[in-house]
């Protein structure tokens, strides 16, 4: 099975969220049709800007962690490495 992390941020790139999920697909679809309540919803969170793809479900959980522990300078450096543009991947996965 695979595991996914990922980060999204809103249609203006001012707000980020760390995830994590086995379906990459289903879940970005439920932040954009607002199906998960919380902080995704509550800030507009829909754009898929970064993901990585593990098997293990454990090293997947422990990069979440990882990562929602970089400053906000390492994520952006992390996402501009994978995604320079902030394009909303969403589109390339589906």
């Amino acid at each position: 099975m695979n595991y996914y992390v990922y980060i999204i941020t809103n249609k203006y790139n001012t707000t980020v969220y760390v995830g994590v999920t086995n379906n990459l697909v289903r879940r970005i679809y439920e932040h954009k049709m607002k199906l998960v309540e919380g902080f995704s919803k509550k800030y507009n969170l829909n754009k898929l800007i970064y993901y990585e793809q593990t098997n293990d479900i454990e090293v997947a959980i422990a990069r979440e962690k990882q990562l929602k522990n970089y400053s906000r300078a390492k994520k952006e450096k992390l996402i501009y490495e994978f995604n320079p543009n902030k394009d909303d991947l969403y589109f390339k996965i589906i």
